[in-house]
């Protein structure tokens, strides 16, 4: 097995912002193999944030984001477990990054469940139109729209979303990695997203 150095736990960490020990562990497991190890953390993260799921949250922040000299605002509220983790930078910075990306994406919900009823209709009812209008069959248009209904909801619910800073990465995925740095379930309440002339 190859040795494993200081270094590479060091940018590990750096990579990750996962504990020493942890760093230590998941290159031990990946064979000291960076990108594995990255991997294995990051499913480590998401089994701690599950595990957490069911704790109560009574502390967080509210974040406002202003952009484009005041045509768009945003305000988000961002719940954890305790106010200790409330006042770290890296909850802070957690809550300023959402507020930035509501405000260059408009989402519709939080989660699918927030997505309005008539607005999935009314999508479907587009997507079927433009199906139809190409000339594919009833049966096939029913299974294209339902395919465009699936990406529709993944660009429109914030979790599902591609997160603007790092495309590769969901909002979900961010939320589990502050979730297992943080060591404390954290939730995104609520939003709401201005702008000028809406």
């Amino acid at each position: 097995m190859s040795e494993i150095s200081a270094a590479m736990v060091k940018e590990l960490r750096e990579k990750t912002g996962a504990g020493i020990m942890d760093c230590k562990a998941a290159l031990a497991e990946s064979g000291a193999d960076l990108e594995k190890a990255v991997d294995f953390l990051r499913k480590k993260g998401l089994a701690t944030a599950q595990k957490r799921a069911g704790r109560a949250m009574s502390e967080g922040v509210i974040e406002s984001y202003i952009h484009m000299g005041g045509k768009i605002g945003v305000m988000v509220e961002i719940n954890c477990e305790t106010d200790f983790v409330a006042k770290t930078d890296d909850f802070h910075e957690f809550a300023k990054n959402i507020a930035m990306h509501i405000a260059a994406t408009a989402p519709a919900g939080i989660v699918p469940e927030d997505v309005p009823q008539e607005l999935i209709e009314r999508e479907k009812e587009i997507y079927k139109a433009q199906v139809l209008e190409m000339g594919k069959p009833e049966k096939m248009a029913d299974k294209i729209v339902e395919g465009k209904i699936s990406k529709f909801m993944k660009e429109s619910c914030l979790l599902e979303q591609a997160y603007v800073k790092d495309p590769n990465t969901t909002i979900k995925d961010y939320l589990n990695e502050v979730i297992a740095k943080t060591g404390e379930n954290i939730t995104i309440k609520r939003f709401a997203r201005f702008q000028l002339g809406d």
